[in-house]
């Protein structure tokens, strides 16, 4: 039996850490492991088994949480990748590859130090009025704290021991009337812990985490860390009627009525919907005339509908093409890359589902990513509608409880055909045969925090260490996707129609510049713009209207003094916000009230600048009042029954007009719409980002395709100040392969993706000395040292130099061989270590899709 195992754990270190194998329990590679480390416990995944005696003592694990590897050999290939090509800590990688949290609960618990019983007896001689220069409310808390935690040790004692309750004395000298009456955790008494959770100790006493943090500090307490596995079985309470009989008030009469019409069982979040107390339903459960049961919880894969006619029509002469290519290669049980370009409405999702039905009928497993949470329950109603319960979900929405049931019936077989956002590509599918990543230029699939892995790459990584396809499609590929394809990397399939010989909507550009000329004043929404909504309206067709900006007014202007109402922890304005009457920041969630006064100058002129989604969902009620409008952006969708709500209210018929964010722009396949209306989509065009010109043309390309995918055909009307950026021209002529090759100019001038492979480093921290200091450390040092075909820009402020508290200042490395970027990376990150630097404050962003 080995000795010894290496475990990667879940610390922002590029290593992995060697512990003794238990003798009662020999853990397996790819396996989950409980491990002290530091004064915590963590879960950490074994990658090797060996009898190599380290330096220095390894301590014991904890416990072994796996008998059988949760991550296959293919998906620790694909961790092991993902660490080295984005510089990211192994430990880090493989807990983001697994979504089962809600398996292992991370608790905290307190115990009082000798020390702290020495300042417990100290408060009882002196009184809690000592003289101290700390406020008497902090030294009260800290005295709640001491005394409760003394009167819990000496309960524990006794329960452990089996005797009487203590008496009302602790016998430490200090009162015990100061603290509240403890309540002993009997699991831990039952071992004979002195140890509080932090809940129980900060919901008795009534104190901060701070408080606690400071005698932590004092040495007065000592903090232990209780994490343990827990069952992460998702239930729900139902409550059975068991008898009838006996003398009942009213309220009880409604609720066992409403049991008996139920067929005797209804879950208890429904009963508490009725118009009676709550206690009532207790009253009936002491009274043995209803029953409190736990059951399994049921899932819901999506409660958006199917489009019924999704296999109705046959298949183009492109469409057919296409899949017998995907079915050809699957069949070769090869590696196989193919970029699917196919213009909006030409009907790419059927040949995904297609292709899909085939690999389950051959016994084979899928998986199908999607760039946002929104089109997630849209796609997977079509796929349950054809695959039924083989479907699988994966998605941020949903709960920890969830994720982790949908992960094991991928893993126990139960669903091969899997749907969601990027962190779906380490579904634990066996038997792997198609990846399909639909709208694959989207930069949802870039993960802005550790480990930054961009889902699309690893996609196409994972296709080829399983010997499956990966198939990318997009109306408007990234220029890097369909660069490789012209050099063959990819094979290129084009749908160049839209079905049943559809025509593209027809784009009329409304230059903005002219229309403030005309009218003598800003216009939000030009006349011609106005004149097609009533139209389509007056027709009883849709419309929907884009404006990708969110809130009421993006900035607060004091007129006076010049100066904007900025947020405290970043370098971005707030926006005003006017149903909430919030002053918000959408990049760190600060919120202010709103200003009736300058907060710099004290003037009373206060402007109100600019337009969001919601001022303009205010003037279309204006504008139209019989219209049936809503508004889809991240304020007004919570969760993703909210964006279903919306979409099924407009697939059925129940709404008028649609105005939303880019959130609006991404696949919806809605036939009733047949206007759609552009409202300064093209602002991103200042934007100081080498991909401002591309991110303009998609967004503007896609929000044009959800006009005119019914029988009726669609217009598209797109207001603009920059109506000769060729980004804007190529959009409005539906012509991507114009576009791709002038911006493929520009790139090739600059030395920019896809002609070279881009890294960003980040230094960042909440002290702007220290940011100065380290990017001027890590500057000299990209100086000093010769990096033969690597270019390094800055440092330079970023250009939003504040964000979450911290000062930002950041180099941009550019080269045409990923293998001498990344070993420049390498080294930068070697001395930045060897300087003291922290590492969390060095951020190396590996294909970066932003840098601001």
């Amino acid at each position: 039996m080995p000795e010894f195992c290496d475990v990667a754990v879940p610390v922002p270190l590029d290593m992995v850490f060697t512990y003794r194998v238990p003798a009662e329990a020999v853990p397996v590679v790819g396996g989950r492991v409980l491990v002290p480390f530091r004064q915590q416990r963590l879960t950490g995944i074994v990658v090797e088994l060996h009898d190599r005696k380290p330096s220095v003592a390894a301590k014991n694990i904890i416990s072994v949480l796996d008998l059988t590897p949760v991550l296959d050999e293919q998906l620790l290939r694909i961790g092991r990748w993902i660490a080295d090509y984005y510089l990211a800590p192994i430990g880090e990688v493989f807990r983001t590859m697994l979504p089962l949290q809600a398996e292992f609960k991370r608790v905290v618990g307190y115990r009082l130090t000798t020390e702290g019983q020495a300042a417990l007896y100290q408060a009882g001689i002196s009184g809690s009025s000592a003289r101290s220069k700390r406020p008497p409310e902090e030294q009260d808390a800290e005295i709640r704290v001491l005394d409760y935690l003394a009167a819990c040790e000496s309960e524990i004692e006794s329960y452990a021991a089996q005797t009487n309750p203590p008496s009302s004395t602790n016998g430490t000298g200090a009162a015990s009337a100061v603290a509240p009456e403890p309540t002993v955790d009997r699991a831990l008494a039952a071992e004979g812990h002195s140890i509080v959770r932090e809940q129980t100790l900060r919901s008795a006493t009534k104190v901060s985490r701070a408080i606690l943090a400071g005698m932590v500090r004092k040495k007065w307490l000592a903090r232990e860390d209780l994490s343990a596995p827990q069952d992460a079985t998702r239930t729900i309470k139902i409550a059975t009627l068991k008898s009838a009989g006996g003398k009942l008030n009213d309220n009880q009469r409604i609720l066992l009525e409403t049991l008996a019409s139920s067929g005797g069982a209804v879950p208890v979040v429904a009963l508490q919907s009725l118009d009676v107390p709550r206690t009532t339903l207790g009253t009936l459960v002491r009274r043995g005339l209803v029953e409190i049961v736990e059951e399994p919880a049921e899932f819901t894969v999506s409660r958006s509908k199917a489009r019924p006619a999704l296999f109705d029509f046959d298949l183009n002469p492109a469409q057919q093409s296409a899949l017998a290519r995907v079915r050809t290669e699957v069949a070769a049980h090869k590696f196989s890359g193919m970029l699917l370009h196919g213009i909006t409405g030409s009907g790419k999702t059927a040949v995904y589902l297609a292709a899909m039905r085939g690999i389950l009928e051959a016994g084979r497993s899928a998986i199908l990513l999607v760039p946002e949470i929104g089109l997630t329950p849209a796609v997977a109603a079509d796929l349950h509608q054809i695959f039924g319960d083989e479907v699988a979900i994966l998605h941020s929405a949903l709960s920890d409880r969830e994720r982790a049931e949908q992960w094991h019936r991928i893993k126990r077989g139960d669903a091969r055909m899997v749907v969601g956002t990027r962190s779906a590509i380490f579904a634990p599918v066996s038997d792997l045969a198609l990846i399909i990543v639909d709208e694959e230029h989207d930069s949802s699939y870039k993960q802005e925090e550790t480990p930054r892995y961009h889902a699309r790459d690893i996609a196409v990584m994972r296709a080829k260490i399983a010997n499956a396809v990966v198939v990318l499609g997009s109306a408007t590929p990234s220029l890097e996707s369909y660069y490789n394809a012209t050099k063959n990397k990819y094979a290129l399939i084009e749908l160049p129609d839209r079905v049943e010989q559809r025509p593209l909507p027809e784009v009329e550009m409304i230059d903005m510049r002219l229309e403030f000329q005309e009218t003598g004043h800003e216009q939000v929404i030009s006349r011609k713009l106005a004149a097609e909504i009533k139209e389509r309206l007056d027709r009883k067709e849709q419309v929907m209207v884009l404006l990708n900006r969110r809130g009421y007014s993006p900035v607060v202007l004091c007129r006076t003094c010049g100066k904007k109402l900025e947020c405290q922890n970043c370098a971005i304005a707030l926006t005003h916000h006017k149903r909430e009457h919030k002053m918000v920041c959408h990049y760190c969630g600060y919120m202010a009230p709103v200003p009736k006064t300058c907060v710099h100058c004290g003037s009373e002129y206060v402007y109100f600048l600019g337009t969001g989604s919601e001022k303009l969902e205010e003037l279309l009620h204006g504008m139209f009042p019989q219209a049936r409008i809503a508004r889809l952006d991240r304020d007004t969708v919570r969760s993703h029954e909210d964006f279903e709500r919306a979409l099924n209210g407009l697939n059925e018929g129940e709404l008028d007009l649609l105005v939303g964010t880019q959130m609006i722009a991404k696949g919806h396949d809605i036939h009733g719409v047949t206007l759609v209306g552009v409202v300064g989509a093209d602002a991103a065009l200042g934007l100081p980002d080498f991909r401002a010109a591309e991110r303009t043309f998609q967004l503007l390309t896609q929000v044009a395709g959800r006009a005119g995918r019914g029988q009726t055909p669609g217009k598209v009307v797109l207001q603009t100040y920059f109506q000769d950026h060729y980004a804007v021209q190529y959009a409005a002529r539906h012509d991507f392969i114009g576009f791709y090759e002038k911006e493929l100019q520009f790139r090739s001038w600059m030395h920019y993706p896809p002609y070279s492979a881009l890294a960003n480093v980040l230094v960042r921290s909440d002290d702007l000395d220290d940011v100065l200091q380290w990017s001027g450390t890590l500057g000299k040092w990209f100086d000093g040292t010769r990096h033969e075909g690597v270019r390094v820009l800055g440092p330079a402020p970023a250009p939003i130099m504040r964000l979450k508290r911290d000062y930002r200042y950041h180099f941009v490395l550019k080269s045409p061989s990923r293998e001498k970027l990344n070993t420049t990376l390498r080294a930068m990150l070697a001395h930045a270590a060897q300087k003291k630097i922290p590492r969390t404050q060095v951020i190396v962003d590996v294909d970066a899709l932003w840098l601001m």
